[in-house]
């Protein structure tokens, strides 16, 4: 009987008390100092990080979340926070934590990249695709999954994901791992290609790179020429300004005798 009563008045509680508390929380996530103190905290990890305090980071993160349990942000860059000090297994749960509050795929990626480094290779390949489904236009995306799809042996999955990666943004640094890993293969012919590629990307790039500097050379002397032609077409307004006030400072200076007789 005592527990029937202890039960009834818990649920009495839950229904009086909770959502007057919870009321008053959103109400106070709404406030203008718990706004101000959020985002000072907020200030406080991400100087703390560039400089290197991640004691100090780690503590601001922490009262974020103790105040907001649901900030993905605040949870991805504690794992980021946790990944540089080789805390990995704190980083994962982090990431996988802001992944299952905001699907981003910025937190997958994070994790796949933890597992990377743990060599949890099948993991890691698994978070990439995963990625690169909900957001497949990123090259990092790609050579990401390149190196875990590389290390598990699937070398041919591997030059298919570096592909794809060069279709996106094709970079010759791109190509070199792709020769490399037909080197290590050795794939000799398959590699001459490559060799070729990179060779046209090359020239590609620096063909592009003068462009550039002509372009720049080009807004650089029309710009100089602008100022020249906007001088010479206030110099003679300004000669003409003076010459008027001189005119003007003399005849007010012949005036007076004007009307002078002769003697």
């Amino acid at each position: 009987m005592i527990a029937i009563f202890v039960i009834l008045v818990f649920v009495a509680y839950l229904i009086l008390f909770f959502p007057v508390e919870a009321k008053v929380k959103k109400e106070e996530e709404k406030s203008p100092k718990y706004k101000a103190q959020m985002k000072r905290l907020w200030q406080i990890s991400q100087t703390s990080m560039k400089e290197r305090k991640p004691f100090r980071a780690e503590k601001a993160l922490l009262t974020i979340l103790k105040f907001d349990e649901k900030n993905a942000a605040a949870y991805n860059r504690l794992g980021i926070l946790y990944a540089k000090g080789q805390k990995y297994d704190e980083a994962v749960e982090c990431f996988e934590i802001a992944q299952s509050l905001d699907n981003n795929p910025a937190s997958i990626h994070n994790a796949g990249l933890i597992y990377l480094e743990t060599g949890a290779y099948e993991k890691a390949a698994m978070a990439f695709r995963q990625a690169i489904e909900q957001e497949g236009d990123v090259p990092a995306r790609y050579i990401a999954l390149a190196k875990a799809e590389e290390k598990l042996g699937r070398t041919k999955k591997a030059i298919e994901a570096l592909e794809n990666a060069y279709e996106l943004d094709p970079k010759v640094s791109t190509l070199r791992q792709i020769l490399a890993i037909h080197e290590d293969a050795g794939d000799a012919e398959s590699a001459a290609a490559v060799a070729a590629r990179i060779e046209e990307q090359i020239t590609r790039d620096n063909l592009a790179k003068e462009k550039r500097k002509a372009k720049q050379r080009t807004g650089l002397t029309r710009k100089v020429g602008s100022r020249v032609a906007s001088s010479v077409k206030v110099a003679p307004r300004a000669i003409r300004k003076k010459t008027e006030t001189k005119s003007s400072s003399a005849a007010k200076i012949i005036k007076p005798h004007a009307g002078r007789k002769r003697i």
